[in-house]
Parts: structure tokens; sequence; C-alpha cells
């Protein structure tokens, strides 16, 4: 899926390794550097795809989704805030949907970094009554880190909903998750894991007293990534299973195959943002 974004026509050329193409009616910024590529839809500061050199891609991005204004992309890391989950409407909150503006960038033979920036509008007061400057800095290097920056003066969940490539769900296993968990799937009930979460059917679970990385060992593809949390009082983690990713119009009837979401998030304890100190999350990811 995501290699159709390294072969776009180039409709504007801003550094020597950040390109602007477009994807369908969605303007994608496309990085190319020597320690790997990667993609951003400026529509919700949106990594969708992101490859190390000489390695498979690291991020899963739905063959199903759709490229149009407004409406949500399934996969990569979308950016849930001001709310998480259904606690406002659109669901996961309006960031995700609207177009953000690239306000700075640097690189070197290292790493290559970037800043977009969603400011409050007419819009976004539409669901929200607060002003505020939303940051999302990346960094590509040897690993991708993503952090949130939110300055204003309100309280805010949020999660940063990462959906990982993997090899076969059913051998897949996430380690360092912590305990204990509630689980969406059970009615919101409270347990604990027993060794590493291993995947049969639809999985939601909220982990609230998490570690600070997380490892997903695939067995299929050979590798483990390390995913590790910042700013965070949560760790979820989620797959459809095969009854709801055939019901997702957005997802292949096979996708909750090769995809697992390990997701860095602030939900049982929300984030507090003050004109003096912004609150930030992060997430940090690559292979071990």
């Amino acid at each position: 899926m995501s290699e159709q974004f390294f072969t776009l026509p180039v409709t504007k050329q801003i550094s020597p390794s950040i390109s602007q193409s477009q994807i369908a009616d969605l303007p994608l910024l496309v990085i190319t550097h020597p320690k790997g590529r990667a993609a951003i839809t400026l529509q919700g500061a949106h990594l969708v795809s992101w490859q190390p050199t000489g390695q498979k891609p690291v991020i899963w991005l739905s063959s199903e989704t759709a490229f149009e204004p407004g409406v949500a992309i399934r996969g990569g890391v979308p950016v849930c805030w001001p709310w998480f989950g259904p606690a406002g409407k659109p669901s996961h909150g309006f960031a995700r949907n609207l177009p953000w503006q690239l306000t700075a960038h640097r690189e070197n033979d290292s790493v290559v970094n970037l800043t977009l920036t969603l400011k409050d509008s007419e819009e976004t007061r539409k669901y929200w009554p607060h002003a505020f400057t939303l940051h999302a800095h990346f960094s590509f290097g040897d690993q991708c880190s993503i952090e949130l920056e939110s300055h204003g003066d309100f309280e805010t969940t949020s999660a940063l909903h990462a959906y990982f490539e993997i090899g076969d769900i059913s051998e897949v296993k996430v380690e360092g998750l912590g305990q204990p968990y509630i689980d969406k799937v059970a009615n919101g009930e409270t347990a604990l894991l027993q060794g590493p979460l291993t995947f049969n059917g639809l999985t939601d679970r909220i982990f609230t007293d998490p570690e600070k990385e997380s490892l997903i060992v695939d067995p299929v593809l050979k590798r483990t990534l390390s995913v590790k949390h910042q700013g965070n009082s949560d760790v979820v983690s989620w797959n459809p299973g095969a009854e709801n990713s055939a019901s997702m119009k957005d997802m292949a009837d096979d996708g909750y195959k090769t995809m697992v979401c390990v997701e860095t998030a602030a939900i049982s304890h929300s984030q507090i943002s003050t004109a003096a100190a912004p609150a930030k999350l992060a997430i940090v990811f690559g292979i071990k």
C-alpha cells in the first residue's frame, strides 16, 4: 500500500529530503532520506508510512482507506485529540480530520525533523470552545518519533493511535504492556494480563499502569518492534478480529491479520495544558 506514496508526481520540493505530492484529494508530505522514507498527510498530521532503509515497512495502512477531506484515514498513526473515543463528535476528536500546516523542518545526515501545526478556528469551535495551538513534532532517523505538544488552557484526553505492520496476528505477541487493564470487549471489566498479550478475535484493552516500552514480537517477519511511551497514563492495544474487519468499509476482510495497534495514550488521567506548561505526549518506535 505505502509504495504508491513514493511514486507520485512531486508538486513542490520543500528541501532535499522533503517534497509535497497529492494522494487522491489530500496533500502529502514525502520524506526520502538515507535513513529511510516516510509519508504524512497534511490532513490530521497523519503518518501513513515509515520504512527504515533496508527494512520492511513498520507502519500498517488499510488498502481500503479513503483519502478524502474530512474522512478519517484507517491505519498509520492517527492523532486522537482533544478527546479519545466517543467522548464527543467526531469520534477520537477533530484533529485527525482537519488540515494542518507545515511550520518547521530541518535535516542532516542522521535525521529529518518536521513540525506540523493546527490552531483553533471557526471550524474547531463548532466542536470545542477552547483557543489552542497544537504541534506535532516528527523525527525520522534510526527510529521514528512523534510528539504532540498542546498550548492553551484546557483539559484533554488523547492518543497516538499507532497501527503496526505484522506478519500474522495469530503469531504475534506484545510484551511490556503493564498491569492492570480495562477490557472494553468485556464491558469495561478490569483484569490482569498473564504473560504477553496474544490475539484471538476482537481485542481492545486499555493498560492503565503501563511500562515505558512495549515490544511487538513478530516471528513471521522475524523482527521485534520497540514502542516507547512518554507523557502517557495508558497504553492501548487493539485488533478488530475477523468479524469486525469484514464489517468495516475502510478495511479489507482480512486486514486484521497484518496489523496490531499499540497506542500511547492519556485516557484514564487527562492532560492539563496551561499557557506556562504545554501538555506533551510522545511515541518512539523502531526495529529493536
